[in-house]
C-alpha cells in the first residue's frame, strides 16, 4: 500500500494510504513524477476553498510516466513522460460547445473536486494527459499547468503586441502572467509591495516594477502608453480593493481582468467603465491549453526554470507547506519529489 498526502479536514494534512486503479477504457494510470505546491492547495488546507470537500488528496500541477494504458486509448503508450490537465469537462454542455470547457456546467478540477496528484499513482481519463519530450526535465513540465492559466486570461483578452500591461502582484500567478505576456511581445509594467519579488519580475523580463507604498504607480501607469495609461490592467493578487484602481487606471478603450476569487464585496465606478468603455473579464483555469503551453516549453520560448526555488521529497510534505505558508517570500515555486 502506497500513501498519499491528503488535507482530511481543514488544518489538517495527512498521509493516507493510496492504490495504484487500474485504468478503465479511456483511462490511463500514471506513475507520479513531480508535482507543485499551488495557493490554491493551501485555501483547501485552510478551508476556505468553496468547491472542495474532505477528505481530498490534493494536488493539480502534476506529472509523470504512463504506467498502464487503458483500452480504446491512443496516442499515448506506456513509457510516455506527461502532465496533466486538471480540468474535466462534460463535453456537452453550452460551455463545452463554445470552447469553453474550463467553466463547464459540471466542471471537475483533479485535486479539488476530486482526488489529486500527491500520491504515487493516478488514474485519470486519457485526454487529461499530455504528452511531453522526455528531453523536458520533469520540474520545467510542471510548470505547464501554473503558465495555462496565464495563458487562459491573455487570450481571453486578447493580448498583443500593442499592449502595454499593469499587472498587481509579482507572486507566483503574476511572474507567470508577466513572462507570457512578454512572449505575446507586451510591454509590463508589475507592481508589488515586497521589493524582493519585484526583483524577481525584473529578472523575469519586468519592464518597470513598481514598489506599492513606496513608488508612484498612479503615475508610472498613466505614463504608459504615451500618456494614456495601461491598455490592460490585470489583478494577479487576488485584492477586490484593485478592482477600483484597475478600472481607474485603464486608459480608453482598456481591458481588465481579474484572477482572484474572493467573496469580499469590491467598489465599481460605472463612469468609469463607461466612460472609457472598458471591458472586464474573469478568467478560470484554461480551456486545453495545455499542448500550446508545453510547446512553448519545449522550443524555450519559455524558460521558467528559476521559478522552482524548491524541491522537498513528498514523504517532507508537511515542511514544504509550513515554508509555502510561513515564509512565501522566500519562495517562487515549491514542487514535491515523488520518485
Amino acid at each position: 500500500m502506497t500513501m498519499a498526502i491528503a488535507v482530511t479536514s481543514p488544518h489538517h494534512l495527512d498521509f493516507v494510504p493510496s492504490e495504484a486503479i487500474p485504468p478503465a477504457p479511456g483511462e490511463v494510470m500514471l506513475r507520479i513524477v513531480r508535482g507543485g505546491i499551488c495557493g490554491s492547495d493551501l485555501h483547501i488546507f485552510h478551508g476556505t476553498n468553496p468547491y472542495a470537500t474532505y477528505p481530498r488528496v490534493i494536488g493539480h500541477e502534476f506529472g509523470g510516466i504512463v504506467e498502464t494504458v487503458g483500452d480504446g486509448v491512443t496516442g499515448l503508450r506506456e513509457g510516455d513522460h506527461v502532465v496533466v490537465d486538471p480540468v474535466v469537462s462534460c463535453g456537452v454542455c453550452y460551455p463545452c460547445r463554445i470552447g469553453r470547457s474550463n467553466v463547464c456546467a459540471r466542471l471537475e478540477v483533479i485535486g479539488v473536486h476530486r482526488d489529486g496528484g500527491f500520491r504515487p499513482f493516478v488514474t485519470l481519463p486519457a485526454d487529461n494527459a499530455i504528452k511531453v519530450s522526455p528531453d523536458l526535465p520533469f520540474d520545467v513540465a510542471t510548470l505547464a499547468e501554473p503558465f495555462s492559466i496565464a495563458a487562459n486570461a491573455l487570450l481571453r483578452t486578447g493580448c498583443d503586441p500593442t499592449d502595454h500591461v499593469l499587472l498587481y502582484g509579482a507572486g507566483t500567478v503574476g511572474l507567470t502572467m508577466l513572462q507570457v505576456a512578454k512572449l505575446e511581445g507586451a510591454r509590463v509594467m508589475i507592481a508589488d509591495p515586497d521589493g524582493a519579488r519585484l526583483e524577481r519580475a525584473a529578472r523575469f523580463g519586468a519592464d518597470i516594477t513598481a514598489r506599492t507604498g513606496v513608488d508612484d504607480i498612479d503615475a508610472l501607469a498613466r505614463a504608459m502608453n504615451g500618456g494614456l495609461g495601461p491598455t490592460l490592467v490585470i489583478d494577479c493578487a487576488g485584492v477586490p480593493a484593485l478592482m477600483e484602481d484597475a478600472c481607474r487606471l485603464a486608459g480608453p478603450a482598456g481591458r481588465v481582468a481579474i484572477m482572484g476569487f474572493s467573496p469580499q464585496p469590491t467598489t465599481i465606478i460605472q463612469q468609469q467603465i463607461n466612460s472609457k468603455e472598458l471591458t472586464v473579464y474573469g478568467s478560470r483555469l484554461n480551456r486545453k491549453l495545455l499542448p500550446k503551453v508545453v510547446d512553448w516549453l519545449e522550443t524555450g520560448a519559455l524558460a521558467p526554470a528559476a521559478m522552482v526555488t524548491q524541491t522537498y521529497p513528498a514523504a517532507d510534505a508537511r515542511a514544504a507547506f509550513e515554508l509555502f505558508e510561513n515564509e512565501p517570500h522566500k519562495t517562487i515555486k515549491i514542487q514535491l519529489a515523488f520518485d
